[in-house]
C-alpha cells in the first residue's frame, strides 16, 4: 500500500526529450517505474529509448492509459503545460521545475481545485517516491527500502536524508512537496492520506520557517491523526527577514519562526527534533516501541 503512487502507476513525462526530463527519466525506469510516454509538442513519433513521444497529454493517455505526469518543462511554459494535464484530466501531476512565477503556480493550482480531476504535488520540489512500487520526480531510489513510515517534506535534500537515516525501517511513500509560497498538496494533504493508509504506522513531517503551514498542520494533528507524528523544522538558526533558501522560507517578526512551529507541533503531541538526525532518532525509538 502508498499514497498515490504504486506499482500500477503509469507514467508520462511532459518535456522527456530535454536534458533534466531525459536523464530523470532513465533514473526513474532504473529505479522499476512504469515510464509509459513522454510529452512535448511536435516531437510526436519520436522516442527516448524505445519511450513513444506524443505531441499532447492527452494523445499520450489515450494510448497508454497513463495516469501521472512528471513535469519538467521551463518555468515559463511551466503553466500552459500544468493546465494541459489538467484538461486531460489526469489523476496526479507532479511539478518538479523551480522558478515558477508564483502567479502562474496560483492559477494553475486553482484551475486544478475547480477540475476537481488532477492533484498538483510542487511545483519545486523532488517528486513522490514508493520505495519498490513507484518513482515519479528525482528522488534517489536506492538510498532506503519498502516500510511502514510516510515522510512528507517541504525540502528535497533533507528529504533524502530522512529516507537515508531511517533506512533500516523503510518508507511506505515519501513525497517532497516543495518550498515556494503557493504549492498544490500540503502537509496535511499527507497528513491524511497517511493517516488512511494501513500500512504506514508512523508519520515524519519536515518542515521549514517562514508562513504558517505547519502550525495548521499542528491544528489538524489535533484533530485529525491517531498515529505518532515526528517533526523537523529548518531553520532554527536563520536570520529574521532573509529570504532563505525556498521562496516561501522568510520570517517576519515571530511569524514563521522555527521556534514557533515547534511550540505548536510539540502542544499537539508531536515529537520534535532540532536536527535531522535527532528526528531520525526519534522515529527510530517510536518504530523499535511498536
Amino acid at each position: 500500500m502508498a499514497i498515490w503512487l504504486d506499482g500500477n502507476s503509469k507514467i508520462l513525462v511532459q518535456g522527456m526529450t530535454g536534458s533534466e526530463g531525459t536523464k530523470h527519466t532513465r533514473r526513474m525506469i532504473a529505479s522499476g517505474a512504469q515510464v509509459v510516454a513522454g510529452v512535448t509538442p511536435g516531437k510526436a513519433g519520436q522516442d527516448v529509448d524505445g519511450i513513444p513521444i506524443f505531441n499532447s497529454v492527452q494523445d499520450a493517455m489515450a494510448a497508454t492509459g497513463a495516469n501521472v505526469s512528471v513535469v519538467f518543462v521551463p518555468p515559463k511554459f511551466a503553466k500552459a503545460a500544468v493546465i494541459e494535464a489538467i484538461d486531460a484530466r489526469i489523476p496526479l501531476a507532479v511539478v518538479i521545475t523551480e522558478g515558477i512565477p508564483v502567479h502562474d503556480t496560483a492559477e494553475f493550482f486553482q484551475y486544478a481545485q475547480n477540475s476537481g480531476a488532477t492533484r498538483i504535488i510542487g511545483p519545486n520540489c523532488p517528486g513522490i517516491i514508493s520505495p519498490g512500487l513507484s518513482n515519479a520526480g528525482i528522488i534517489p531510489a536506492d538510498i532506503t527500502k519498502p516500510g511502514r513510515i510516510g515522510l512528507v517534506s517541504k525540502s528535497g535534500t533533507l528529504t533524502y536524508q530522512m529516507m537515508y537515516e531511517l533506512r533500516d525501517f523503510g518508507f511506505s511513500t515519501c513525497v517532497g512537496i516543495g518550498g515556494d509560497p503557493i504549492i498544490g498538496t500540503t502537509h496535511i494533504d499527507c497528513l491524511a492520506a497517511f493517516e488512511a493508509d494501513p500500512d504506514t504506522d508512523a508519520i515524519v513531517m519536515i518542515g521549514e520557517i517562514g508562513g504558517d503551514a505547519e502550525e495548521r498542520a499542528a491544528a489538524f494533528i489535533k484533530d485529525n491523526v491517531t498515529k505518532p507524528v515526528v517533526g523537523y523544522v529548518a531553520g532554527f538558526t536563520a536570520p529574521e527577514g532573509k529570504t532563505m533558501g525556498h521562496a516561501g522560507a522568510i520570517v517576519s517578526g515571530s511569524a514563521g519562526t522555527a521556534a514557533a512551529k515547534q511550540e505548536a507541533l510539540e502542544a499537539v503531541g508531536v515529537k520534535v527534533g532540532k536536527t535531522p538526525s535527532e528526528a531520525a532518532r526519534l522515529m527510530r525509538e517510536i518504530m523499535q516501541s511498536r
